[in-house]
């Protein structure tokens, strides 16, 4: 396998840099939109390695900040808002349109339509001289799905906008933490034998997020414009892909039974119970499988040749994935995508409690861990390593809120060792996250009102760990709420505030205790950034 690795920005990558054409020329602003998404996520510090200057729109500025170390230009607004994209365009050499509904909320076509007539009106005002978009992959016969038909639309309003315009589809991307590849993972982990729906046997052209960013880095190198499809090297049925993993996993082949009867609502409820890939999500995935979908042709060939070494193989791919996994690198992933319905507001300051209905369970305790020994454990709560209290009951709060349209608590985390503001830990959402001081996290489970939970770390002469639940309820439904939740907050926050002490007592014991050597052994405790 070739070793570049586009999956992680750790340098130069000489074939995309900006070069000026003449001297004193200014670097180039790039508008990146959807920079919090997975693959927005990832593009961000590529194109600031490159030499650009990058400018995002979000409603959530904190989240962009987080995403790369070098100084971006963020600006505060909604893309649905022509005003705030105008604002943002202003300047801009380049637009990226990252911004995709990837959710089964009713108004997602006129969304998506709203935001691409902004960003064509926006694009044409400023002069930019080109817009990338990523679409999807249509199939060349059947009906298109609604979200794939969205995307098409998205994709010629975006090229009447008499802005050049290069259209890049893909389907389906395989790279870590992507929701393709989290669907692909964990059917076949989980199921040695299944039914399926008979899409399983469709032609598929998967793409490695490599090759994707590949593609979206030369795009701004070529005159070019126009819709082009990108692919990888592999046409695939869907079941020849699950054995693929399971052959690249050193799993046993599985045995899929193919079946007429499962629409895609059915699928994407199977797919919701069995993978960490919620219904909402996996049904415009599972929508997009209903008929072949490769490249027409490879024109794209003609217009960006493909990256050094080639294009990577399914296999390739997957062992990438697995092997960015494996050492906890894992940039961007699905987990944080936005939450249809959430809550998305911070924290109100305590002052502005004032005349609200606010019910809180605070709680502190005293240990003689350090400082360094009580954050690793506050930063590395959920996910694989728990909630570190009652797992019965906070299963039993994932489930419910699963079978409500949650997200659940099998979610998880991005990263093992690593928490930034915007993460998603489970059923919470990483609002404020200052290292070896205080992580909060705001609530993104179903609940009648909005609901926090700060855990902090205070140093002083002997080290104390706070932990606060604060909950706004909404109506009377969420005043009966809490206090029927009430009994079970004893056993719950109570018992983790204990534990996290007491792992980090043991940690702390076990980081200091002089080994063979004077090192550490062990495995590396999680961090923050």
């Amino acid at each position: 396998m070739d070793g570049a690795d586009l999956t992680a920005p750790s340098g130069a990558e000489p074939e995309y840099r900006w070069r000026p054409s003449q001297a004193g020329e200014a670097r180039p602003l790039v508008l990146l939109l959807g920079a919090t998404g997975y693959i927005g996520g990832r593009l961000l510090p590529r194109l600031l390695n490159a030499g650009y200057r990058v400018r995002v729109l979000t409603r959530r500025p904190e989240r962009a900040r987080g995403l790369a170390s070098a100084d971006v230009e963020v600006t505060a607004g909604d893309a649905a808002d022509p005003a705030a994209v105008r604002r943002a365009a202003a300047g801009a050499r380049f637009v990226y349109h990252l911004i995709h509904s990837m959710t089964d909320r009713r108004d997602f076509e006129r969304r998506d339509r709203l935001i691409a007539r902004n960003v064509a009106r926006a694009a044409a005002a400023a002069g930019v001289a080109r817009v990338v978009y990523l679409g999807g992959l249509s199939p060349q016969t059947g009906l298109l799905s609604a979200h794939l038909a969205s995307r098409r639309e998205v994709g010629e309003i975006l090229q009447r906008s008499g802005v050049p315009v290069l259209v890049l589809q893909a389907g389906v991307v395989i790279g870590s933490g992507s929701a393709s590849f989290e669907m692909i993972r964990h059917l076949t982990e989980v199921l040695p034998v299944m039914t399926a729906p008979r899409w399983v046997r469709n032609r598929i052209q998967p793409i490695a997020i490599r090759d994707v960013l590949h593609y979206l880095l030369a795009a701004l190198r070529t005159e070019g414009h126009g819709a082009y499809d990108i692919g990888g090297p592999d046409v695939l049925r869907y079941d020849q892909m699950m054995n693929g993993y399971a052959r690249v996993a050193g799993l046993p082949p599985r045995r899929i039974l193919a079946l007429p009867v499962l629409t895609p609502r059915l699928a994407s409820h199977w797919v919701g119970l069995v993978t960490p890939v919620p219904r909402n999500l996996a049904r415009p995935l599972v929508e997009s499988l209903q008929h072949d979908c490769v490249m027409r042709d490879h024109r794209i060939d003609d217009l960006i040749p493909p990256p050094p070494g080639g294009l990577l193989r399914y296999d390739d791919a997957l062992r990438l994935a697995l092997g960015q996994i494996e050492v906890d690198r894992v940039e961007t992933s699905w987990v944080d995508a936005t939450v249809a319905r959430a809550p998305s507001d911070p924290l109100p300051g305590d002052p502005e409690w004032a005349g609200r209905v606010v019910y809180t369970d605070e709680r502190s305790v005293d240990t003689a861990a350090s400082p360094e020994a009580l954050w690793r454990v506050i930063a590395g709560i959920g996910g694989e390593n728990g909630w570190y209290s009652t797992p019965l009951l906070w299963a039993a709060r994932g489930w419910g809120d699963r079978a409500f349209g949650g997200v659940g608590l099998k979610r998880g985390r991005r990263s093992r060792s690593q928490v930034r503001v915007g993460d998603s830990i489970d059923f919470w959402r990483v609002e404020v996250c200052r290292p070896g001081r205080l992580l909060r996290l705001r609530a993104e489970m179903r609940l009648p009102g909005l609901a926090w939970l700060d855990l902090a770390c205070e140093p002083g002469a002997v080290t104390r760990y706070r932990q606060r639940a604060v909950f706004f309820p909404r109506g009377l439904t969420g005043r009966l709420y809490w206090f029927a939740v009430l009994p079970f907050h004893g056993l719950v926050f109570s018992g983790m505030a204990r534990r996290i002490v007491a792992i980090a007592e043991t940690e702390d014991r076990a980081w200091t205790r002089p080994r063979g050597t004077g090192r550490w052994r062990g495995p590396k405790p999680p961090t923050s950034t």
